[in-house]
């Protein structure tokens, strides 16, 4: 059970986020926890082609290790590697020895990972079904796929974009950013999946579910939330979606 924090003390979470796209969605959910917790983010850099050899590296345990001792001046609570492509492409096991290896290089903190978040919000929504609207090519979409099996969700369908690298997904219009994510629906599902952290959704999340009418679970909304899990924070957040308006996290 994820420790509860003194209600006098602001928890500071960290993430660690590749190279730089969408990393400003962060700031925006912590403004709307209005001081619930403090969410800073470090960068490590590397390629940022959504191609496996390249993601395998990306989420290497040296270069986490390395974002770590920048997230050790902050003294988080807890630490999220904040890249879906960057954990699934190793995975069940390997992304879960992914988190194990970022833990024992922060010290011992709880850690996780975006696309275990992926996992626990949709078991926190009883999400059995689910559409994926990917920003990847077809390949890497796919490893995204038998990791949400393994964790218990099946996808019913599976749409790409085949968008070559993460800086392309941080250069989409806001108006691009919801029509990717609309027309790639379908219809009969508990809800529709959108993965990379280089996609800005938050600000999104919103209009997509009343488009949609059902939830809608994007990487950077479940990479905070499984943040605020790890710490045992509970808050609602209004406009982060149907996610963060369930009681407790």
């Amino acid at each position: 059970m994820p420790p509860t924090q003194p209600k006098n003390r602001t928890t500071t979470i960290g993430f660690l986020y590749p190279d730089h796209a969408a990393e400003d969605d962060y700031p925006y959910a912590e403004r709307l926890l209005e001081g619930a917790a403090r969410l800073p983010v470090e960068h490590i850099y590397g390629t940022d082609l959504h191609a496996v050899a390249e993601l395998l590296d990306l989420g290497s345990p040296a270069r986490l290790a390395e974002g770590a001792k920048l997230l050790a001046a902050h003294d988080p609570a807890a630490v999220v590697w904040a890249c879906t492509s960057g954990s699934f492409v190793y995975g069940w096991d390997g992304a879960r020895e992914q988190v194990e290896k970022l833990s024992q290089a922060t010290g011992g903190l709880p850690t996780s990972s975006t696309s275990f978040a992926f996992v626990h919000a949709a078991e926190a929504l009883n999400v059995r079904t689910a559409a994926v609207a990917a920003s990847y090519p077809d390949d890497v979409a796919t490893l995204f796929a038998d990791f949400l099996a393994h964790g218990g969700v099946e996808m019913v369908d599976m749409s790409t974009a085949d968008i070559v690298t993460a800086a392309e997904v941080g250069r989409l219009s806001p108006d691009d950013v919801v029509e990717l994510i609309v027309s790639r629906d379908r219809p009969g599902t508990d809800a529709l999946l959108v993965p990379d952290t280089a996609m800005r959704t938050l600000a999104l999340v919103e209009t997509l579910e009343q488009r949609l009418g059902k939830p809608v679970l994007t990487a950077n909304q479940v990479t905070v939330w499984e943040g605020l899990r790890l710490v045992g924070v509970t808050h609602t957040v209004p406009g982060l979606g149907t996610l963060f308006r369930r009681k407790g996290t």
